[in-house]
């Protein structure tokens, strides 16, 4: 952290020169309104504004293919809500420029508005893509309606004075298709949202137990088969399997010509796309379509969602020919499809009991001089390795991978908390952090009771606390970050979306602005006005910020204690033993609760002045004892901690 603190206000003060009014100390930086997300390394609001009209027109500088698709995204965004386009003319009063500035690199931008026009200059085009992406945060929260046109008289934009650039090259989603399937124009949505945040990584979660989602010509039951199931609801893990003679209809793939379509559109937004064909493990569907895949038996269907761990096949059998043949099918139709120089092979969570079962496997490590079933996978890992770079690719792979040694140019991306990724930057491999404390999009975001169901726990203020860089790493190790959304108990795109956001423009925060800028109070204001955009552009979010937190334990002659509080500052917070309802005028809470006798229940709600915004929380004294159990605390004063 405090490497981070000396080396930003350094590069800044180079960038603050450029503006002669600006301070060079970063301290004096101060958010003003109009709220952007990603904050910006440096922004000014100067007096007036620039009206957008019919007659306004968009200039290019120079007038490249690049350029023009950018002033066409620009019109994409703005004629719905506008009722007109902007043409490109050579006098048009919203300049893009592109120009040579050193200290803004390839991604960073100047944003300029006044009375006169609009100026955006960058060294590349992204650059000028992340200008145009805070220029439309600028203008009225209408601007994002994708569904009739708006009716204002006035199209503003304030006056303003930006100069900007990330913190860290990996700003990433990742969207699991397999376990729930999600439609091409979906996927594309998830890659529009998430481009407007200043994302630049797309994570494609292709193929696991629950489904296979790319077509592999060569390989055609892997769709025909492995990408279809029986259709169930209910909780993950819980699930009736599939029966005999029981249809499979519940699923889908991309066609070659469906993932060209999505790679064309990330592209047009500056977003890479990494494919990830998880194996050896999470790989059912797989041994279903093909059961010579298996070390002893195939499963008989795709995994609809039922327990199967230790019991049913999931992992490639390693011994067998056939498995190396199928993966260089596999991975020469990925590498051919994919431009990035990355796929991501998985590694993770590789059950290896049927391994020690299998002859073929045995054979195999007697023969390589294996000592184990560990080092088994390491030897799969490494052949992945060489499969990739014969195709000129890199590998990419979960924190599992490093167990076994690898590569120098194999990045590890550490979802095991951050221990994984430490080790692996100190071997010398570059890492994508994305612990699931912090990062993982499927789990619970507030008080599980009123949220859908899930486990554990990651908050808004987890995700906007993350820093993807430990101490003592060097951060030229570390490439970024990304938010994973795995999707056992998300079922549709709107939830999806819930599921996102806000934590994911939390992430694209720390990733864009760097973790030493945190500032959780200035946030709120800024995730509160893009909730108004968000509704206009009609895309699902959770409030779940706003809900109570509630955190009970005992003490040591087993009294039961319950503190209350919220996750966002200037929230009241009021509460019932009497099975009513809470409101204003039941009990404010102030200091931890001893519990009424023969109370049942708990009823928690929080304002904000006279107006409730959080969900009411209602739980039974049994449920709060039984969260207690893990923690007591010592008798301190008046019970206030």
């Amino acid at each position: 952290m405090q490497k981070l603190m000396l080396q930003i206000p350094g590069w800044l003060s180079l960038l603050l020169l450029l503006l002669a009014s600006c301070s060079s100390r970063e301290e004096e930086i101060v958010l003003p309104e109009p709220a952007i997300i990603p904050l910006p390394v440096y922004m000014e609001v100067t007096n007036g504004s620039y009206t957008l009209t019919r007659h306004s027109a968009i200039r290019l500088q120079p007038a490249t293919d690049d350029l023009l698709h950018i002033a066409g995204f620009l019109n994409e965004k703005i004629s719905t809500a506008t009722g007109f386009t902007l043409p490109v003319k050579k006098d048009g009063k919203i300049e893009l420029i592109l120009n040579e500035n050193e200290t803004l690199g390839e991604e960073g931008y100047t944003l300029s508005v006044t009375r006169l026009g609009v100026q955006i200059t960058a060294n590349q085009p992204a650059g000028l893509f992340y200008g145009v992406q805070s220029l439309l945060q600028l203008l009225p929260p209408e601007i994002k309606s994708t569904e009739k046109q708006i009716t204002i008289k006035d199209w503003k934009i304030p006056a303003v004075e930006i100069i900007d650039k990330p913190q860290f090259a990996w700003r990433g989603l990742m969207l699991d298709v397999s376990r729930h399937w999600f439609t091409k124009e979906e996927v594309k949505r998830y890659i529009d949202q998430l481009a407007e945040y200043k994302m630049n990584v797309f994570h494609w979660h292709l193929t696991d137990d629950q489904g296979w989602r790319m077509e592999i010509k060569s390989l055609p039951e892997l769709t025909a088969k492995g990408a279809w199931r029986a259709p169930r609801v209910g909780q993950w893990w819980q699930r009736e399997p599939w029966q005999p003679g029981e249809a499979t209809t519940y699923g889908g793939y991309y066609t070659h010509e469906d993932i060209k379509e999505v790679l064309a559109y990330a592209a047009e937004r500056y977003v890479r796309v990494i494919p990830e064909i998880d194996v050896p493990g999470h790989s059912i569907a797989a041994l279903f379509a093909y059961p010579q895949l298996a070390c002893l038996k195939a499963p008989a269907s795709v995994n609809v969602g039922e327990k199967f761990y230790t019991e049913v096949e999931n992992s490639l059998c390693i011994g067998k020919a056939f498995t190396l043949e199928f993966m260089d099918k596999v991975l020469t139709e990925v590498a051919a499809l994919f431009p990035d120089e990355y796929v991501h092979i998985g590694g993770d969570e590789c059950y290896k009991g049927f391994w020690q079962k299998c002859p073929d496997c045995q054979r195999l490590m007697k023969k390589e001089g294996l000592k184990d079933v560990d080092e088994l996978q390491s030897w799969f890992i490494h052949r992945m390795e060489d499969l990739l770079k014969e195709k000129g690719k890199k590998l990419i792979g979960w924190d599992e991978i490093h167990e076994g040694g690898l590569f120098p140019d194999v990045t590890v991306m550490s979802w095991r908390g951050m221990e994984g990724g430490i080790k692996a930057a100190e071997a010398g491999h570059h890492v994508i952090m994305t612990p699931a404390s912090h990062c993982y999009l499927d789990l619970y975001q507030g008080e599980p009771s009123v949220e859908p169901d899930t486990y554990s726990m990651a908050r808004l203020t987890d995700s906007y606390h993350f820093n993807p860089v430990p101490e003592d790493v060097p951060e030229e190790m570390i490439l970024g970050g990304q938010g994973n959304l795995w999707t056992e108990s998300v079922p549709t795109f709107r939830h999806a979306e819930y599921m996102t956001w806000p934590r994911g423009w939390a992430l694209a925060e720390v990733l864009w602005s760097g973790p030493v800028r945190n500032d959780w109070k200035g946030f709120i204001p800024r995730v509160e006005h893009h909730f108004e955009r968000a509704d206009q552009a009609q895309v699902n979010y959770a409030r779940s910020m706003y809900n109570a937190i509630i955190t009970p334990y005992l003490l040591p002659d087993d009294e039961l204690i319950i503190e209350l509080s919220t996750e966002i500052p200037g929230l009241d917070i009021y509460y019932t033993f009497d099975n009513t309802d809470p409101d204003r005028y039941t009990s404010l809470y102030r200091e931890p609760l001893r519990v009424l006798k023969n109370a049942t229940w708990l009823r928690v709600v929080t304002y904000r002045g006279e107006e409730p915004v959080g969900k009411v929380i209602t739980l039974t004294i049994g449920e709060l004892e039984k969260r207690a159990q893990s923690d007591r605390r010592p008798v301190i004063g008046n019970l206030t901690w």
